[in-house]
């Protein structure tokens, strides 16, 4: 989903679906998110933003199949769709984007942490679980690339989680399929092996809502404000993938949950932990259930 609070509005610039950021002299980079990615109708989805700007930090590996370090993104302000974002790189593995002066999202290289992995689930129960995916019933944005009813194949991720059995200390826990379309691919051709993978921004988009709706956003409405991802190998195209979801907290206006993207073999390809904000649907264009 989106970041925190919308304090102001994104003015819209003309751009092209632009999916990396542009490195320009000075360490400066222009970061745009495209429409396609949005949560929200009107802003950019939470997960696809912060894999984006994690990619501005100098510590990708030479090899995109290899595991990417830990980072943390931290999103300030609804990110602008179509609109580019000033990111300036820090001296220490740090990266901040902006618009119009005003600080959207940062990201950080997070030494020494590792997000705990949820337990995988069979294919077969994770398939199964979907028929239950409270977003059938009501989804407050269906526009939502990664997890909204309202986009068809090819288009959105179609990530649709539904209720498994809660493992160990998890509170709850949620689980769907993902097959990663051609669509999704990054354009990046030095690989160990022959396999196309999905980006970056898409892999830490698959893992974003679904800690959502393990929080369960048809009773609480929330937005991603924190999202700590660890990429072990990027996700093959065409092969499907199971990602569960699992609620691990809640204070206050926070909720603390996480997520593991599993491949065919059960092995962990990618996982987060997340920090959720109880918003109201409004602020975000999104609806409540008696709307």
């Amino acid at each position: 989903m989106a970041g925190a609070t919308p304090e102001m509005a994104a003015g819209e610039v003309a751009a092209g679906e632009v999916a990396l950021p542009k490195w320009h002299s000075g360490g400066v980079t222009e970061l745009i998110v495209p429409r396609r990615f949005c949560g929200p109708p009107d802003s950019g989805n939470g997960g696809w933003t912060a894999g984006a700007l994690a990619t501005t930090l100098a510590c990708e590996p030479g090899d995109h199949v290899d595991h990417w370090p830990t980072i943390e993104v931290s999103l300030r302000q609804p990110p602008p769709l179509d609109a580019a974002m000033d990111v300036v790189a820090g001296d220490d593995d740090t990266s901040t984007a902006s618009f119009s002066g005003v600080v959207i999202a940062t990201a950080r290289r997070a030494s020494g942490t590792t997000p705990t992995p949820v337990e995988g689930v069979d294919p077969d129960v994770a398939r199964a679980a979907e028929a239950a995916y409270p977003g059938h019933a009501f989804h407050p944005f269906p526009t939502c690339f990664a997890c909204g009813t309202g986009r068809e194949e090819g288009d959105g991720l179609r990530i649709f989680p539904g209720p498994v059995e809660p493992f160990g200390d998890d509170q709850q826990r949620v689980a769907a399929t993902w097959t990663p379309h051609r669509s999704v691919s990054e354009d990046f051709h030095t690989y160990a092996d022959e396999a196309p993978r999905a980006s970056v921004a898409a892999t830490w988009a698959a893992l974003d809502c679904i800690g959502g709706w393990a929080g369960d956003l048809t009773e609480r409405l929330m937005v991603l404000g924190r999202m700590t991802a660890r990429i072990d190998t990027l996700p093959v195209i065409g092969e499907e993938h199971v990602v569960v979801g699992a609620k691990r907290g809640q204070d206050g206006r926070k909720t603390f949950t996480a997520a593991t993207l599993h491949d065919a073999d059960g092995r962990v390809v990618a996982t987060a932990e997340h920090i959720w904000i109880a918003v109201d649907p409004a602020l975000f264009g999104g609806r409540r259930p008696s709307d």
